[in-house]
């Protein structure tokens, strides 16, 4: 494998790394910033308020998610690195 092939490839994941966990984490800063702002309006300081809604929304996202997820890593390593293991 040269220099350039292996660069591709980390490109590559490092971009499927960052589609499939992208939608975690935008339901993640949009829940807690929700939840910080309705904290800040009614001085209510609870710490599990922010945890439990925060982990609700993220679960169902990745229950949602879950098939582009996997089809997307599937996708990388058929296309991207299988191709590269056989040849070496």
């Amino acid at each position: 494998m040269s220099e350039s092939q292996f660069f591709d490839i980390l490109r590559q994941c490092l971009w499927v790394a960052t589609a499939t966990s992208a939608p975690l984490l935008a339901v993640a800063l949009v829940v807690g910033v929700a939840i910080g702002l309705l904290q800040a309006l009614t001085a209510v300081q609870e710490t599990t308020l922010t945890f439990v809604p925060k982990l609700g929304a993220m679960l169902a996202v990745f229950w949602v998610a879950m098939t582009f997820m996997s089809h997307s890593i599937v996708d990388f390593f058929v296309a991207g690195v299988l191709p590269l293991i056989e040849r070496s």
